[in-house]
């Protein structure tokens, strides 16, 4: 019986692991950002590895066959981490990551690598929505001089971490229409995201569409010398091919 762990956290991922199918026994790993996961239907540790080392510590311990990463595409560290681990333990590894975004007629998007670069771009007195997740928050202590809206699944624990900062709990999908809504109501004038792809978060691009919003999107990083499927299709004919 194979043994596949499963780098997991996003969308992509829930869907592998319900697929897999028999004579493989799936574990699932969560970063532990989100207080309470989705049950994914089969084994799940929380938490960090303690880098390579640990990972490749793990790795071993648990006998794993094939290391499937399936994080976020900004998950950075993680995925350096993961073929690292896998190119010292000689563990078959691939990368299952969606397409990103592209433009579409309508919008208006400006591209940036690093979120320090959008002070230059949005200007002072403006209503920014950042669609980037609590963790990339110190990134923006440049922004003074402008309200920003960051939208978190949880209840924040803590206080935005800088003047001009609120905090929005809401868990998605969102529809179009609710991100309009939205928009609307708070008199967002930018939204700051990163190039994650997917359908299930598209709406607020959609939206930013319709209402003529001007969005700063992050290029995603590079990714490591290794195997990369875009689908969940692909991704099991890729396993299926490792024997």
């Amino acid at each position: 019986m194979k043994r596949v762990l499963v780098l997991a956290g996003t969308s992509q991922a829930r869907e592998l692991i319900g697929a897999m199918p028999e004579g493989v026994e799936v574990t699932a790993s969560l970063a532990g950002v989100t207080r309470t996961p989705v049950d994914l239907g089969c084994a799940t540790r929380v938490g960090g590895f303690g880098g390579v080392d640990g990972l490749v510590a793990y790795l071993r311990a648990e006998r794993i066959d094939i290391l499937v990463d399936a994080t976020h595409p900004f998950a950075t560290q993680m995925t350096r981490q993961a073929a690292s681990a896998a190119a010292e333990t000689g563990v078959a590894h691939v990368i299952l990551q969606r397409e990103g975004w592209t433009p579409e007629a309508g919008d208006d998007w400006r591209f940036v690598n690093e979120f320090d670069e959008v002070a230059g771009i949005v200007p002072e007195g403006c209503t920014v929505f950042l669609g980037t997740g609590r963790q990339t928050l110190e990134q923006f202590a440049n922004m003074s001089g402008r309200r920003l809206l960051c939208r978190v699944i949880d209840p924040p624990q803590r206080d935005f971490p800088f003047a001009g900062g609120q905090f929005v709990v809401g868990r998605p999908p969102f529809s179009i229409e609710e991100e309009v809504a939205f928009f609307t109501r708070e008199s967002v004038d930018w939204l700051v995201v990163k190039n994650a792809g997917g359908a299930r978060s598209r709406s607020k691009l959609d939206a930013a569409r319709q209402l003529g919003l001007p969005v700063v999107m992050q290029r995603r990083p590079a990714l490591p010398d290794a195997p990369v499927v875009r689908s969940v299709a692909d991704c099991l004919a890729w396993l299926a091919a490792q024997g």
